[in-house]
């Protein structure tokens, strides 16, 4: 919770400077009012704690109401939340929110579409560590808010043997042996293969995971075949959401796609303020 806090007050900074130099110009400082937020399209809604935590961090009195809680599927029109306090607060505040709530909520009705495509499949979807920099740990709880799974989260709890690291160590084999021997037994070793070729050494090498990388249908039920269940089948590269059935039919254990919080759009939320009476 300390990353996203810093988040937020690196938002805020950034939004508000030295001042709101118009809000505070144009209401008082005693004026109370009401923020009502509204979705203006069918989406998941995803950040609510995000956007509450954005207004309390400008004045801890605000009062934050959601209709929803995060995952829920919102219409077009509804109520997201309301918030009160002061209208200065309300309105130098209302912006961030926004911003966290459309990330966020667009990456959770993004990653729901795709979950839909694979509705009574056992295949595990999961997303990749293409993020927004400093946005990882947000962008990856919306994924699991919109019904997938997270990938690794950074480099450093995840061993991952990708094509320039075999080039580094002159194979997948060489490549394998030598962090074998330089991680804890409980760690789960994946590399990532493009071709059959490289399979049979994965597989050799002793791989957990087996990451067959932009291989079309046809080869990765080849692959599948002769894997036969010695390591765990991950595919991924140019995966689209059509194209997720027919790779799930062919009997992998995972897919992963950047696609997820890399192409997903903000959804469009807007906040009405009033003063209060």
């Amino acid at each position: 919770m300390n990353s996203i806090q810093h988040l937020i007050e690196t938002a805020l900074k950034e939004d508000i400077g030295p001042g709101d130099i118009t809000t505070d110009n144009l209401v008082g400082p005693d004026l109370e009012g009401k923020g009502v937020i509204i979705a203006k399209e069918p989406l998941v809604i995803a950040g609510l704690d995000v956007a509450r935590q954005v207004f309390e961090c400008l004045d801890s009195e605000v009062i934050f109401r959601a209709g929803y809680k995060d995952g829920d599927v919102i219409k077009d029109g509804g109520t997201v939340a309301e918030v009160e306090g002061k209208l200065r607060v309300l309105l130098t505040g209302e912006r961030t929110a926004l911003n966290f709530l459309q990330r966020l909520s667009g990456i959770a009705t993004c990653v729901r579409l795709y979950v839909d495509e694979l509705a009574n499949q056992s295949v595990r979807l999961v997303d990749t560590r293409k993020t927004a920099p400093g946005w990882r740990v947000l962008e990856k709880y919306a994924v699991r808010v919109g019904g997938a799974h997270n990938h690794r989260m950074g480099l450093y709890d995840g061993v991952l043997i990708k094509d320039n690291h075999i080039a580094a160590c002159g194979g997948i084999i060489k490549a394998v042996d030598r962090i074998r021997a330089n991680v804890s037994h409980l760690v789960k070793i994946e590399v990532e293969v493009s071709d059959l070729s490289q399979v049979k050494d994965a597989i050799d090498a002793g791989a957990d995971v087996i990451m067959l990388d932009n291989m079309n249908i046809q080869q990765i039920k080849e692959a599948v075949a002769f894997i036969n269940g010695k390591a765990a089948v991950e595919v991924s590269g140019g995966i689209t959401k059509k194209g997720l059935k027919p790779l799930a039919d062919t009997g992998v254990d995972i897919i992963s796609v950047g696609a997820l919080t890399h192409s997903a759009r903000c959804v469009d939320i807007s906040m009405q303020v009033e003063a209060a009476d």
